[in-house]
């Protein structure tokens, strides 16, 4: 099938884009800038690549109308603008699924587990809290689903708040980069709290699974490792930079952390099983904390 992709040029969209391709789809890649398309065409001399952001409705609409189905991957990662970010990501993913309402063409909506009270194990058809960081994006993916009684087959796919991998530039980059600044690696409290993990590359071929065999109105979950002490991560850091690792007293975090604190002091434990069990995904790739002493660069 030809699938829409947004945020194709991204750490997450370059690997699913190659997946597509390997299994026979054809991909049309919304690129938002110069830079952007070159990364996407080097991923395949065949894909169509389409010039926009998530602003221009117009584009959003053409293409997704267009394509046989979508895999909604685009965020505009601003975490200053965070609400802002949320609300355009909003405005499109609804444009999408009207241009395709009725079609039955498959929507893939990429969301994250940070949705859950802090403490408590997060699951695919667990409930949700209605408070705290995630909840913007937890009211659009519940407008997501809700197209399934509007004749779209709706998907929704909650990526672990740290997807790992060589050339990451999110959440471990920035914890690097911290330690980098303070000249040791830093985890808040006694570090006992959880926080889930997934590489980039399981992650890759799980949107595939779920854009060929999803269920209509299902979640899944991008979970390889249910819970990674956040001890354990600045332990990774600082072997990887050779600097003291120590703990960080809360009341000091968001000196220390930016606004980092307010992530990493979570809790957040995240469960695949069910997504597992249902489409025999099955993640292969390095740990986080591996992968953090051997792939990242100091």
């Amino acid at each position: 099938m030809k699938v829409f992709v947004t945020g194709a040029s991204g750490f997450v969209g370059t690997t699913v884009v190659p997946e597509l391709l390997k299994s026979g789809h054809q991909v049309a890649a919304l690129a938002r800038s110069d830079e952007a398309e070159q990364k996407i065409k080097k991923l395949g001399s065949d894909i169509e690549v389409v010039r926009g952001g998530l602003k221009d409705l117009d584009i959003l609409k053409k293409t997704a109308a267009g394509s046989d189905g979508v895999i909604h991957l685009g965020f505009i990662h601003d975490f200053s603008k965070y609400e802002e970010s949320c609300l355009i990501d909003r405005e499109a993913t609804i444009t999408m699924l009207d241009a395709i309402k009725g079609t039955n063409k498959p929507y893939v909506q990429t969301t994250g587990t940070l949705m859950f009270q802090p403490g408590t194990l997060a699951t695919e058809t667990g409930d949700k809290s209605t408070s705290g960081l995630g909840t913007l994006r937890s009211q659009t993916e519940d407008i997501v689903v809700s197209y399934k009684d509007k004749g779209v087959r709706a998907l929704v796919v909650r990526l672990a708040p740290t997807v790992h991998g060589k050339g990451d530039p999110n959440f471990v980059n920035m914890l690097i980069n911290t330690a980098k600044k303070h000249e040791k690696s830093g985890y808040i409290g006694d570090g006992a709290n959880q926080w889930p993990a997934v590489s980039r590359w399981d992650a890759g071929r799980l949107f595939r699974l779920v854009l060929e065999k999803g269920r209509v109105g299902a979640v899944y979950h991008a979970v390889g490792e249910q819970g990674v002490k956040t001890k354990d991560i600045a332990g990774a850091i600082g072997q990887l930079l050779k600097v003291p690792v120590v703990s960080i007293e809360p009341a000091n975090a968001p000196e220390h952390f930016g606004f980092l604190a307010t992530f990493f002091g979570l809790d957040s434990p995240a469960s695949s099983k069910l997504t597992r069990e249902e489409l025999g995904w099955e993640p292969k790739e390095i740990n986080l904390v591996d992968d953090i002493v051997k792939n990242y660069v100091v």
